[in-house]
């Protein structure tokens, strides 16, 4: 009997979901600009100083460094990019609920496990943008985040505790879990292209999430 009440208890705010999403995101979405570092430079011949060999000799040995960086530095604004868009994601539902229970709870906890994993596999994919597994671990990443997204709004609607809003409940469930399933079979298909060039793939992976963020007004989308 007692287990039962606090069951029916436990996880109900929501408020202190969406305060510890924010935090843990935040954290996330920081962590990913340590993969980026200072290039380091070095003189002709190792010998004296850089500046020595001259101040046209060091703008030019930096500028090649920093273009060095510029996949880093891409695959960076992939993880941001994705993290935001999962944000923007879970919040939406979050302020769409009327409540929350125990299993809700427990389905937004193992989202936001994986997404503090993310900056792990955004490192990986900047490090070994070359090889196929390192792009499908960071398509699994994404798989796994549109799926619990998707398993939170259908254990919602099946709880009831979604808000009542009249029709504009069952258009923003519909909405929701169109955008999740075709989100995630664009990501699919661009890994696919990794089969080309897994430099293909992570262009375009970074192009839906562009479309995503802007959301340009070619034609009516749904959006969250």
């Amino acid at each position: 009997m007692l287990s039962n009440t606090y069951h029916r208890f436990a996880g109900s705010n929501l408020e202190r979901l969406a305060a510890l999403s924010d935090g843990i995101f935040a954290v996330a979405m920081t962590l990913l600009v340590l993969d980026l570092h200072v290039p380091s430079i070095e003189p002709p011949g190792g010998a004296g100083p850089l500046w020595a060999a001259g101040a046209w000799h060091a703008e030019h040995a930096l500028w090649s460094a920093l273009v060095g960086l510029a996949p880093r530095v891409l695959v960076y604004l992939l993880g941001f990019l994705t993290l935001g868009i999962f944000w923007i994601g879970q919040q939406t539902q979050l302020n769409h609920f009327e409540r929350s229970d125990r299993r809700l709870t427990w389905i937004h906890l193992a989202f936001l496990l994986v997404v503090a994993v993310m900056p792990f596999s955004t490192s990986l994919l900047a490090e070994y943008t070359a090889l196929r597994v390192a792009l499908l671990v960071y398509w699994l990443h994404l798989l796994m985040l549109g799926a619990l997204l998707l398993a939170s709004l259908r254990y919602a609607a099946r709880a009831g505790l979604i808000r009542d809003d009249g029709p504009a409940t069952a258009g923003m469930r519909a909405a929701a879990e169109r955008r999740i399933v075709v989100a995630q079979a664009l990501y699919a298909l661009a890994v696919v292209l990794g089969a080309v060039s897994t430099y293909l793939s992570v262009g375009l992976i970074i192009a839906l999430q562009l479309n995503s963020a802007l959301a340009p007004r070619i034609r009516p989308l749904d959006r969250y």
